[in-house]
């Protein structure tokens, strides 16, 4: 099985920063990316931000210059640096991670339970 945790989330005010880790562990062959997703009641998943197993970053267009995607291969962790947050960006962030599991030959999708973030003054 594999497991994903997500911390970090909370409250701050508009200006302020935050960073959310999100952790993969069990029967992991290989990951193939890591990323982050928030959703708005009513309204899909977005993308946030991801990186891929060669270190390449995507963003979604409303973070880009603010958030920054980080990740710890050795931990299987990736980090979400969040910076010069708005009021726009309260949300449930998901992880998401696309991992092969062993003895398993292709990648899943695996999600976390979400982590609240709400920026307000």
């Amino acid at each position: 099985q594999v497991q994903i945790v997500e911390s970090g989330g909370g409250l701050v005010q508009p200006g302020g920063s935050l960073r959310l880790s999100c952790t993969a562990s069990g029967s992991i062959f290989r990951i193939n990316s890591m990323g982050w997703y928030r959703q708005v009641p009513g309204k899909e998943r977005e993308l946030v931000a991801d990186i891929i197993s060669g270190g390449s970053t995507n963003y979604g267009d409303s973070v880009k210059g603010r958030f920054t995607i980080s990740r710890d291969n050795a931990r299987n962790t990736v980090y979400l640096q969040m910076n010069s947050l708005k009021p726009e960006d309260t949300d449930v962030y998901y992880c998401n991670a696309k991992i092969v599991p062993v003895g398993h030959p292709i990648a899943y999708d695996f999600w976390g339970q979400g982590t609240q973030v709400t920026v307000s003054s």
